[in-house]
């Protein structure tokens, strides 16, 4: 009888994001056992109870998966769950907090499709903002841009001091600089924008980042993306299901069901990645900006 296919999902938050498990059952596990409230401190034992309890021959069809809502504490418990492995009961993992991973993941791959198809550009070398930077998706979305050769600034609003940090853990973490900028004032997210050729929007949900005015003002613009699908918008004019359409402003904009519609199918995917697989996988932002790639 071949092995059940067992999902473990770990969130830091009080509830597991039915999202998630719907996602993940869909994709072909045939159990998904949620656990809340998770410490970092806890992720060696559930890993090694999980991986302890099936033969060898079954620990493919086992994974992890780290939920939450925040992107360096879902590594940090990537890490430390790679670190409990032992072979030959090694098991697959997965991190996707509050969906930003793959979220972010199929922003940037959508933003390289566009720059590369109407604009004939690349995201190297690229000057992209990134608004709404200190959150889960923005800070994803920020490290890809920069793993990719982009010149990235990263802005918060509320002041300097955090996002400025986040920038610091963003170089130790993954080698790469990126440029923090306070955006708490309307005419500073403006004046941004105006130094940036593409524009990544990743407030929370329901606030206008970009207004029509701010856009004509960005006479360098080329892309304005958003993942804000509650209204109103994160850009004004850009409609949720847009796929590069020109604005008035002469920018190419990206909505936020265009770019849900990769992310669902990117999650989904790194899922049936788990479920048959040959080898462990160990998965992350970088693996969502793949698939993301190769499903555009």
């Amino acid at each position: 009888m071949a092995a059940k296919s067992i999902l473990h999902m770990l969130s830091t938050l009080k509830h597991m994001s039915p999202f998630d498990v719907n996602m993940a059952l869909d994709a072909g596990f045939d159990v998904a056992v949620p656990y809340t409230n998770v410490t970092l401190d806890e992720v060696t034992a559930l890993v090694q109870d999980a991986m302890f309890s099936r033969a060898p021959s079954a620990a493919l069809r086992t994974g992890i998966f780290f939920a939450g809502r925040d992107a360096v504490l879902a590594l940090d418990m990537l890490d430390a769950a790679e670190k409990a492995l032992l072979k030959p009961f090694e098991i697959s993992l997965f991190a996707d907090p509050y969906g930003s991973f793959t979220t972010a993941g199929a922003m940037v791959a959508f933003v390289e499709k566009v720059l590369r198809e109407k604009k004939g550009r690349e995201l190297k070398g690229a000057k992209i903002v990134v608004y709404g930077a200190t959150g889960v998706v923005g800070y994803s979305s920020a490290v890809i841009a920069a793993l990719e050769g982009a010149e990235v600034t990263i802005v918060g609003y509320s002041g300097l001091e955090r996002v400025t940090a986040q920038a610091d853990e963003i170089e130790k973490r993954f080698g790469v600089k990126v440029t923090p900028a306070d955006g708490s004032k309307a005419e500073q997210v403006r004046a941004l924008l105006v130094e940036h050729e593409i524009a990544l929007c990743a407030a929370r949900a329901g606030v206008q980042v970009l207004s029509a005015e701010d856009l004509a003002a960005a006479k360098s613009l080329l892309i304005a993306a958003d993942v804000n699908a509650v209204p109103p918008l994160g850009v004004e004019g850009v409609k949720l299901h847009d796929k590069g359409v020109e604005l008035p402003s002469g920018a190419l904009g990206i909505g936020a069901l265009a770019i849900g519609d990769i992310k669902y199918g990117t999650e989904a995917g790194l899922f049936r990645q788990m479920t048959t697989s040959d080898k462990p996988l160990r998965l992350d932002f970088r693996h969502a900006f793949a698939l993301a790639r190769s499903l555009l």
